[in-house]
């Protein structure tokens, strides 16, 4: 890094600053009262620290060229927007409409999710030979943002879908902060298998996504009436 020009160096800055503010932030976020003030506070900052590492990895990954990076950016920002953005569109379940920008924002997730998975299957060296890791990360980067825009064109019938795609997708997010973390830092302790240090808080991640969100079903699933006892005659 030291022959790098000024600009890529103070990039780095910025992106490793964000990078461990948002990796810092998450659990705080989680752990303060949900629709609270406070979660609210710390989960916009959270947004605008994953959205400074988007913005700093795409110039930073082209430069290299490190174009896995770049596409791995774009697919871990927008699951915080479009898990912030859902809070907007709550309305879609009485029939209400998704904005120009959740519509952008899907697209290019959903075409740079399927370029990363179609290099890794067919121009591994593209993806500095991580083919595997692609395609995971393509084919989750493609199923986000598509049931994403499903909703916009098939309305949720489930009247709190809006919790479960916001706090899914801030977890997802928080997944690749956990992702970047284990790649920059693991290294030094596991010298073998890279492929381990890409994929591991996927596999964790995910599988704790689903149970955090069965949980909330269940919680907020109607309850059947109680019927009054029958009085003896």
């Amino acid at each position: 890094m030291h022959g790098d020009p000024v600009w890529m160096r103070a990039l780095l800055a910025v992106h490793i600053a964000c990078g461990f503010g948002s990796f810092l932030l998450a659990p705080v976020a989680l752990a303060t009262a949900k629709g609270g003030k406070q979660h609210k506070r710390w989960g916009m900052v959270y947004l605008w620290a994953m959205g400074g590492v988007a913005v700093t990895a795409l110039p930073m990954a082209l430069y290299r060229p490190v174009l896995f990076l770049a596409m791995v950016a774009v697919f871990s920002f927008y699951a915080a927007f479009s898990g912030y953005r859902v809070l907007k569109l709550k309305d879609l379940v009485r029939g209400g409409s998704a904005g120009p920008i959740d519509w952008i924002a899907g697209g290019l997730t959903f075409a740079s999710s399927f370029l990363l998975a179609y290099l890794g299957a067919f121009h591994n060296a593209v993806v500095q030979h991580m083919g595997p890791v692609a395609i995971v990360f393509g084919v989750i980067g493609m199923r986000l943002s598509y049931v994403q825009m499903k909703s916009f064109i098939w309305k949720p019938k489930e009247k709190m879908f809006w919790w479960y795609t916001h706090l899914g997708n801030f977890i997802g997010s928080y997944i690749a902060a956990w992702t970047a973390f284990s790649v920059v830092t693991l290294p030094t302790v596991i010298h073998h298998a890279k492929f381990v240090l890409w994929l591991w808080p996927t596999a964790v991640g995910v599988p704790a996504i689903v149970i955090i969100t069965a949980y909330y079903k269940r919680k907020f699933a109607p309850r059947a009436p109680s019927h009054p006892a029958v009085a003896a005659a």
